[in-house]
């Protein structure tokens, strides 16, 4: 994991605060790794940051499918039983992660999420890393 900063911790909980019923809010980096958590377990937020960079991974694959893509990945939203996941690209080689419950109404979670990132996209960045360290 990286060092959490500490200045998300208001950011990440205007968010939770704002938008009922989510579980866990998370900020990893584009190689699946936890840059902030609110709410949740930690080990939890570990796991969905890994999963988060598969998926990223793949909606770029299929976005590159489409003629006039340019291959990003701009949000992924998945229903589940029981509730919902977000994530949504936020900053150079970051990532905004949302799990929801049933209460979370999709449109009202995702104009959140993205207000979020249009305010404070610049400090939701990751340095890219080689062999393991930042450069």
């Amino acid at each position: 994991m990286i060092q959490q900063r500490a200045n998300f911790d208001w950011m990440l909980k205007e968010l939770y605060d704002g938008v009922p019923g989510i579980e866990m809010i998370v900020v990893l980096s584009a190689d699946g790794l936890r840059i902030a958590r609110y709410a949740g377990d930690p080990d939890a937020a570990d796991r969905v940051a890994a999963a988060c960079a598969g998926l990223q991974s793949l909606a770029s694959a299929v976005a590159q499918e489409i003629p006039t893509s340019d291959g990003g990945m701009n949000l992924v939203v998945i229903e589940m039983n029981g509730g919902y996941f977000y994530l949504m690209a936020a900053g150079a080689n970051a990532y905004l992660a949302v799990l929801a419950d049933v209460r979370c109404e999709p449109g009202h979670m995702s104009a959140n999420m993205r207000d979020l990132v249009v305010r404070i996209g610049s400090h939701l960045t990751s340095p890219p890393r080689h062999t393991g360290q930042t450069v």
